[in-house]
């Protein structure tokens, strides 16, 4: 039991962290085709997460091996269950490694424009899908079970904070005039993100925990928030 509880608790440490680093290489993602006006914006942008994005989905790989490693039963289930959902933010994530190795290849803005609008994509799906995914209650039940209110708004949970994220990293690596219009995005999200979160944490302390204990990682989570 020791042993089990250390690997959860390893395996909910490599999760955090994926979905904290990489949660603003997707908001960037995700705000590259609004926040950037012109070409000039747009690389500034895009340059904010160059050195970062490739390296922090080395979390995603070391947080999936654990989980196989140490709970292959979880494994197996969730990767049945969730199987469809899983394939698509996959596939996503390929393509998004596509768009931003492949957009300065070619001198030419339309092909820089369809990458971006590749990139955008790519990066706005698996923001949503992602606590679809992990907050399906009732995966073996096949796809159609895991679209409910509560993942729903799981999915609406992620996709405000890492566009959150995304405004705030831009905002601290550019200047001038990109730099403020990110901090005035972040500002106006800011709201929206801390209430859908706290709306979704609550109900799955309330509905799904009955453990007294768990409520410190919701305090912990909603300091970190405020």
């Amino acid at each position: 039991m020791t042993l089990s509880i250390l690997w959860f608790t390893l395996i909910a440490i490599l999760w955090i962290g994926y979905l904290t680093l990489e949660g603003f290489d997707f908001g960037v993602g995700m705000i590259l085709k609004i926040l950037g006006r012109d070409e000039r914006e747009r690389r500034a942008t895009l340059a904010t997460i160059g050195p970062h994005w490739d390296g922090n989905e080395v979390w995603l790989l070391t947080a999936g091996g654990a989980t196989f490693a140490a709970f292959p039963e979880w494994y197996s289930t969730l990767f049945s269950g969730a199987y469809v959902v899983l394939f698509v933010i996959l596939l996503c994530l390929i393509v998004r490694v596509c768009a931003i190795e492949w957009r300065p290849k070619v001198n030419s803005q339309s092909w820089r424009d369809r990458w971006d609008w590749v990139h955008t994509v790519s990066a706005w799906l698996p923001s949503v899908l992602w606590l679809v995914a992990g907050a399906a209650h009732q995966i073996t039940g096949g796809l159609l079970t895991m679209v409910t209110p509560f993942t729903l708004l799981g999915g609406a949970v992620t996709c405000l904070l890492f566009l959150n994220h995304g405004a705030l990293f831009v905002a601290l690596k550019t200047t001038d005039e990109l730099s403020q219009r990110a901090l005035r995005m972040s500002r106006r999200l800011a709201p929206a993100a801390t209430a859908v979160t706290a709306a979704w944490a609550l109900w799955a302390q309330l509905v799904y925990s009955d453990s007294a204990l768990s409520w410190i990682p919701l305090a912990v989570a909603a300091a970190g928030l405020i």
